[in-house]
Protein backbone atom coordinates (compact mmCIF):
# COMPACT_ATOMS: atom_id res chain seq x y z
CA UNK A 1 0.00 0.00 0.00
CA UNK A 2 1.49 3.14 -1.00
CA UNK A 3 2.91 5.82 1.70
CA UNK A 4 1.85 9.76 1.66
CA UNK A 5 5.02 11.65 2.39
CA UNK A 6 3.31 15.27 3.68
CA UNK A 7 4.83 18.54 4.84
CA UNK A 8 5.21 18.12 8.72
CA UNK A 9 2.74 20.79 10.47
CA UNK A 10 4.41 24.33 11.62
CA UNK A 11 4.37 26.08 14.11
CA UNK A 12 1.11 28.69 15.06
CA UNK A 13 3.10 31.66 13.85
CA UNK A 14 4.36 29.88 10.54
CA UNK A 15 1.76 28.93 7.60
CA UNK A 16 3.38 28.27 4.77
CA UNK A 17 6.42 27.54 3.43
CA UNK A 18 9.01 26.84 0.37
CA UNK A 19 9.90 23.03 -0.46
CA UNK A 20 13.86 24.11 -1.28
CA UNK A 21 15.30 20.43 -1.95
CA UNK A 22 13.83 16.74 -2.66
CA UNK A 23 16.65 14.46 -2.05
CA UNK A 24 14.44 11.30 -4.10
CA UNK A 25 13.93 10.76 -7.61
CA UNK A 26 11.03 8.44 -8.85
CA UNK A 27 12.51 4.44 -8.14
CA UNK A 28 14.89 5.35 -6.11
CA UNK A 29 14.84 3.69 -2.32
CA UNK A 30 14.33 5.65 0.53
CA UNK A 31 16.37 3.79 4.01
CA UNK A 32 13.91 4.41 7.34
CA UNK A 33 14.74 7.94 8.50
CA UNK A 34 16.49 9.25 5.79
CA UNK A 35 15.97 12.86 4.64
CA UNK A 36 13.60 13.04 1.87
CA UNK A 37 13.65 16.70 2.09
CA UNK A 38 14.12 19.90 3.02
CA UNK A 39 11.50 22.83 3.77
CA UNK A 40 12.32 26.59 4.43
CA UNK A 41 9.89 28.66 6.59
CA UNK A 42 10.52 32.26 7.61
CA UNK A 43 12.89 31.48 11.09
CA UNK A 44 14.06 27.61 10.43
CA UNK A 45 15.06 24.75 7.73
CA UNK A 46 12.96 21.40 8.61
CA UNK A 47 13.74 18.48 7.07
CA UNK A 48 11.48 15.47 6.18
CA UNK A 49 12.42 11.92 7.24
CA UNK A 50 11.13 9.10 5.85
CA UNK A 51 9.20 6.55 8.55
CA UNK A 52 10.25 3.55 7.03
CA UNK A 53 11.83 2.04 4.54
CA UNK A 54 11.23 1.77 0.70
CA UNK A 55 10.64 3.20 -3.08
CA UNK A 56 9.64 6.51 -4.36
CA UNK A 57 6.94 6.13 -6.24
CA UNK A 58 5.60 9.73 -7.43
CA UNK A 59 6.09 13.11 -6.51
CA UNK A 60 3.76 15.33 -5.72
CA UNK A 61 5.56 18.77 -5.81
CA UNK A 62 8.58 19.96 -6.96
CA UNK A 63 11.96 22.23 -5.41
CA UNK A 64 10.50 25.69 -5.18
CA UNK A 65 7.06 25.12 -4.49
CA UNK A 66 5.15 26.89 -1.82
CA UNK A 67 3.60 24.60 0.54
CA UNK A 68 1.48 24.07 3.73
CA UNK A 69 1.21 21.66 6.53
CA UNK A 70 -0.39 18.19 4.94
CA UNK A 71 0.46 18.29 1.57
CA UNK A 72 1.60 15.52 0.34
CA UNK A 73 5.08 15.88 -0.92
CA UNK A 74 5.44 12.28 -2.69
CA UNK A 75 4.63 8.76 -2.19
CA UNK A 76 6.15 5.54 -1.42
CA UNK A 77 5.93 1.94 -1.55
CA UNK A 78 6.83 0.65 1.64
CA UNK A 79 9.95 -2.23 1.64
CA UNK A 80 13.12 -3.23 3.16
CA UNK A 81 15.05 -0.39 1.63
CA UNK A 82 17.83 -2.29 1.19
CA UNK A 83 19.48 -3.38 -1.96
CA UNK A 84 18.81 -7.45 -2.80
CA UNK A 85 21.92 -9.99 -1.93
CA UNK A 86 24.19 -10.56 -4.75
CA UNK A 87 23.26 -14.53 -5.91
CA UNK A 88 26.55 -16.28 -5.96
CA UNK A 89 27.92 -17.27 -9.18
CA UNK A 90 28.97 -20.73 -9.80
CA UNK A 91 32.74 -21.75 -9.91
CA UNK A 92 34.43 -21.88 -13.56
CA UNK A 93 35.44 -25.33 -14.50
CA UNK A 94 38.90 -26.24 -14.01
CA UNK A 95 40.78 -25.92 -17.57
CA UNK A 96 43.72 -27.93 -18.09
CA UNK A 97 47.28 -25.67 -17.74
CA UNK A 98 48.74 -24.49 -20.84
CA UNK A 99 52.02 -24.47 -22.31
CA UNK A 100 54.25 -22.46 -21.20
CA UNK A 101 54.49 -19.43 -23.91
CA UNK A 102 57.07 -17.05 -24.19
CA UNK A 103 56.14 -13.29 -22.60
CA UNK A 104 54.25 -11.21 -25.39
CA UNK A 105 56.56 -7.68 -25.65
CA UNK A 106 54.48 -5.13 -24.08
CA UNK A 107 52.82 -2.43 -25.39
CA UNK A 108 52.50 1.66 -24.96
CA UNK A 109 50.87 2.11 -21.42
CA UNK A 110 47.18 2.63 -21.68
CA UNK A 111 45.99 6.24 -21.34
CA UNK A 112 44.43 7.41 -17.91
CA UNK A 113 40.54 7.61 -18.33
CA UNK A 114 39.45 10.86 -18.15
CA UNK A 115 38.36 12.12 -15.02
CA UNK A 116 34.11 12.11 -14.85
CA UNK A 117 32.57 15.39 -13.64
CA UNK A 118 29.95 15.02 -10.85
CA UNK A 119 26.40 14.56 -11.82
CA UNK A 120 24.00 17.38 -11.71
CA UNK A 121 21.59 16.12 -8.80
CA UNK A 122 25.36 15.63 -6.29
CA UNK A 123 25.31 19.45 -6.13
CA UNK A 124 23.57 21.06 -3.14
CA UNK A 125 20.13 22.15 -3.56
CA UNK A 126 21.38 25.90 -3.29
CA UNK A 127 23.77 25.31 -6.17
CA UNK A 128 20.87 23.69 -8.36
CA UNK A 129 18.62 26.62 -7.35
CA UNK A 130 21.08 29.26 -8.45
CA UNK A 131 21.48 26.99 -11.41
CA UNK A 132 18.15 26.94 -12.51
CA UNK A 133 17.28 29.89 -11.84
CA UNK A 134 20.67 31.86 -14.21
CA UNK A 135 19.78 29.12 -16.78
CA UNK A 136 23.71 27.48 -16.74
CA UNK A 137 24.54 23.98 -15.47
CA UNK A 138 26.66 23.09 -13.02
CA UNK A 139 28.99 21.28 -15.56
CA UNK A 140 29.60 25.18 -16.73
CA UNK A 141 31.38 25.84 -13.06
CA UNK A 142 34.29 24.98 -11.95
CA UNK A 143 34.21 23.45 -8.68
CA UNK A 144 36.08 23.60 -5.40
CA UNK A 145 34.39 21.26 -3.53
CA UNK A 146 34.92 17.48 -2.41
CA UNK A 147 35.41 15.64 -5.50
CA UNK A 148 35.06 18.74 -7.63
CA UNK A 149 31.85 19.09 -6.69
CA UNK A 150 30.09 22.95 -6.95
CA UNK A 151 29.72 24.59 -4.00
CA UNK A 152 27.21 27.76 -3.79
CA UNK A 153 30.14 30.59 -3.50
CA UNK A 154 31.18 28.73 -6.80
CA UNK A 155 28.22 29.59 -8.29
CA UNK A 156 27.87 33.10 -7.15
CA UNK A 157 31.40 33.79 -8.54
CA UNK A 158 30.65 32.49 -11.92
CA UNK A 159 27.34 34.25 -12.55
CA UNK A 160 28.75 37.71 -11.52
CA UNK A 161 32.13 37.39 -12.94
CA UNK A 162 31.96 37.77 -17.10
CA UNK A 163 34.49 39.31 -19.57
CA UNK A 164 36.63 42.41 -18.99
CA UNK A 165 34.39 45.18 -18.94
CA UNK A 166 31.22 43.32 -18.98
CA UNK A 167 27.83 45.13 -16.35
CA UNK A 168 27.23 41.67 -14.57
CA UNK A 169 24.28 41.67 -12.63
CA UNK A 170 22.43 38.91 -11.08
CA UNK A 171 18.70 38.92 -9.47
CA UNK A 172 17.86 36.46 -6.86
CA UNK A 173 14.84 35.77 -5.05
CA UNK A 174 15.18 36.58 -1.46
CA UNK A 175 14.92 33.83 0.79
CA UNK A 176 11.97 33.51 3.68
CA UNK A 177 14.76 33.59 6.10
CA UNK A 178 16.13 36.37 5.13
CA UNK A 179 13.12 37.92 3.97
CA UNK A 180 11.39 37.66 7.21
CA UNK A 181 14.42 38.91 9.19
CA UNK A 182 13.90 42.21 7.07
CA UNK A 183 10.18 42.15 7.79
CA UNK A 184 11.12 42.04 11.78
CA UNK A 185 13.91 44.27 11.88
CA UNK A 186 12.36 47.05 9.63
CA UNK A 187 8.69 46.49 12.36
CA UNK A 188 11.00 47.27 14.99
CA UNK A 189 12.34 50.61 13.45
CA UNK A 190 8.75 51.65 13.04
CA UNK A 191 7.26 51.19 16.44
CA UNK A 192 9.69 50.98 19.15
CA UNK A 193 11.36 53.79 20.22
CA UNK A 194 15.55 52.86 19.98
CA UNK A 195 18.42 54.10 22.20
CA UNK A 196 21.85 53.43 21.24
CA UNK A 197 25.13 54.26 24.03
CA UNK A 198 28.34 53.54 23.58
CA UNK A 199 30.41 52.59 26.28
CA UNK A 200 34.72 51.56 26.27
CA UNK A 201 35.42 48.53 28.43
CA UNK A 202 39.36 47.38 28.96
CA UNK A 203 39.10 43.81 28.03
CA UNK A 204 42.84 43.44 28.61
CA UNK A 205 42.00 41.63 32.13
CA UNK A 206 40.44 39.31 30.14
CA UNK A 207 42.71 38.95 27.77
CA UNK A 208 45.13 38.13 30.06
CA UNK A 209 43.38 35.39 32.03
CA UNK A 210 42.47 33.33 28.60
CA UNK A 211 45.96 33.49 27.78
CA UNK A 212 47.07 32.01 30.78
CA UNK A 213 44.01 29.34 31.04
CA UNK A 214 43.64 28.60 27.41
CA UNK A 215 45.80 25.45 27.00
CA UNK A 216 44.20 24.24 29.84
CA UNK A 217 40.54 24.80 29.55
CA UNK A 218 40.67 23.37 25.91
CA UNK A 219 42.44 20.41 27.38
CA UNK A 220 39.91 19.77 30.03
CA UNK A 221 36.90 20.64 28.23
CA UNK A 222 37.48 20.07 24.58
CA UNK A 223 35.99 23.73 23.46
CA UNK A 224 38.40 27.52 23.12
CA UNK A 225 37.71 29.39 26.03
CA UNK A 226 36.12 32.70 23.95
CA UNK A 227 35.09 36.17 24.92
CA UNK A 228 31.09 35.51 24.32
CA UNK A 229 31.23 33.11 27.80
CA UNK A 230 32.63 36.62 29.82
CA UNK A 231 29.79 38.41 27.81
CA UNK A 232 27.50 36.06 28.39
CA UNK A 233 28.25 36.31 32.34
CA UNK A 234 28.17 39.82 32.50
CA UNK A 235 25.30 40.37 30.69
CA UNK A 236 23.22 38.27 33.65
CA UNK A 237 24.76 40.12 36.30
CA UNK A 238 23.77 43.01 34.73
CA UNK A 239 20.13 41.78 33.82
CA UNK A 240 20.41 40.73 37.63
CA UNK A 241 21.23 44.07 38.90
CA UNK A 242 18.96 45.99 36.71
CA UNK A 243 15.43 43.62 36.48
CA UNK A 244 13.80 45.85 34.51
CA UNK A 245 15.84 44.81 31.34
CA UNK A 246 15.07 41.35 31.97
CA UNK A 247 11.86 41.79 29.73
CA UNK A 248 9.41 41.30 26.74
CA UNK A 249 6.97 43.64 25.81
CA UNK A 250 3.71 41.71 24.52
CA UNK A 251 1.19 43.74 23.24
CA UNK A 252 0.58 46.94 25.93
CA UNK A 253 2.11 44.30 28.74
CA UNK A 254 5.85 43.93 30.00
CA UNK A 255 6.55 40.67 31.38
CA UNK A 256 9.49 40.75 33.89
CA UNK A 257 11.61 37.31 33.89
CA UNK A 258 12.86 35.68 36.94
CA UNK A 259 14.67 33.67 34.61
CA UNK A 260 17.93 34.39 32.20
CA UNK A 261 17.79 33.47 29.19
CA UNK A 262 20.28 35.10 26.45
CA UNK A 263 19.90 35.43 22.85
CA UNK A 264 23.28 34.80 20.99
CA UNK A 265 23.53 35.75 17.05
CA UNK A 266 24.95 33.13 14.76
CA UNK A 267 25.64 34.56 11.04
CA UNK A 268 25.03 31.62 8.58
CA UNK A 269 24.40 31.67 4.46
CA UNK A 270 20.77 31.63 5.41
CA UNK A 271 21.33 34.63 6.87
CA UNK A 272 21.00 35.82 10.89
CA UNK A 273 19.64 33.95 13.37
CA UNK A 274 19.62 34.20 17.19
CA UNK A 275 19.57 30.80 19.71
CA UNK A 276 18.70 30.94 22.90
CA UNK A 277 21.04 30.16 25.65
CA UNK A 278 18.45 29.06 28.89
CA UNK A 279 19.07 29.80 32.24
CA UNK A 280 22.58 31.40 31.10
CA UNK A 281 23.04 32.22 34.79
CA UNK A 282 23.47 28.73 35.87
CA UNK A 283 26.19 27.86 32.90
CA UNK A 284 29.55 27.24 33.55
CA UNK A 285 31.49 29.28 31.14
CA UNK A 286 32.96 25.65 29.39
CA UNK A 287 28.87 24.96 29.01
CA UNK A 288 28.43 28.18 27.70
CA UNK A 289 30.88 27.85 25.12
CA UNK A 290 29.84 24.19 23.96
CA UNK A 291 26.63 25.36 23.87
CA UNK A 292 27.37 28.21 21.52
CA UNK A 293 29.58 25.91 19.30
CA UNK A 294 26.45 23.26 18.99
CA UNK A 295 24.06 26.01 18.07
CA UNK A 296 26.44 27.57 15.69
CA UNK A 297 27.20 23.67 13.65
CA UNK A 298 23.28 23.65 14.08
CA UNK A 299 22.72 26.91 12.79
CA UNK A 300 25.68 26.81 9.22
CA UNK A 301 23.70 23.35 8.77
CA UNK A 302 20.05 24.57 8.82
CA UNK A 303 19.27 22.23 11.48
CA UNK A 304 18.29 24.43 14.21
CA UNK A 305 14.77 24.07 15.50
CA UNK A 306 11.99 26.55 16.39
CA UNK A 307 12.01 25.63 20.11
CA UNK A 308 16.16 26.96 20.20
CA UNK A 309 14.80 30.32 18.68
CA UNK A 310 11.90 30.87 21.01
CA UNK A 311 12.00 33.17 24.06
CA UNK A 312 14.84 35.31 25.62
CA UNK A 313 14.76 38.97 26.47
CA UNK A 314 18.47 39.90 26.10
CA UNK A 315 20.37 39.36 23.00
CA UNK A 316 24.64 39.30 22.19
CA UNK A 317 25.70 39.94 18.71
CA UNK A 318 29.54 40.14 18.73
CA UNK A 319 30.49 42.12 15.55
CA UNK A 320 34.20 42.42 16.53
CA UNK A 321 34.81 39.13 15.10
CA UNK A 322 34.42 40.77 11.73
CA UNK A 323 36.56 43.77 12.08
CA UNK A 324 33.48 46.34 13.18
CA UNK A 325 35.01 49.06 15.25
CA UNK A 326 31.27 49.88 16.39
CA UNK A 327 27.89 49.79 15.53
CA UNK A 328 24.00 49.96 16.22
CA UNK A 329 22.46 46.77 16.12
CA UNK A 330 18.66 46.37 16.20
CA UNK A 331 16.28 44.94 19.06
CA UNK A 332 15.79 41.06 18.58
CA UNK A 333 11.06 41.87 19.07
CA UNK A 334 9.91 41.24 21.77
CA UNK A 335 13.31 41.73 23.40
CA UNK A 336 13.94 44.86 25.31
CA UNK A 337 17.47 45.36 24.39
CA UNK A 338 20.75 43.89 22.74
CA UNK A 339 24.54 44.15 23.42
CA UNK A 340 26.89 44.56 20.62
CA UNK A 341 30.53 43.29 21.28
CA UNK A 342 33.15 45.27 18.94
CA UNK A 343 36.69 46.56 18.39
Amino acid sequence: MAVEVKVPPFSESISEGTLVSIKKKVGERVERDEVLAEIETDKVVLEVNAQQAGVVTSLAKAEGDVVTSGEVILTMEPGSGGAPAPTEAPAPAATPTPAATPAPTPGPAPAPAPSVPPAADAHGPAVRKLAAEAGVSPAEVAGSGKGGRVTKGDMLAHLTTGPRGARVEQRVPMTRIRARIAERLKEVQNTAAILTTFNEVNMQPVMDLRKKYQDAFTKKHGVKLGFMSFFVKAVTEALKAYPVINATVDGKDIVYHAFFDIGIAVSTERGLVVPILRDADKMSLADIEKAIVAYGEKARAGKIGLDDLQGGAFSITNGGTFGSLMSTPIVNPPQSAILGMHA
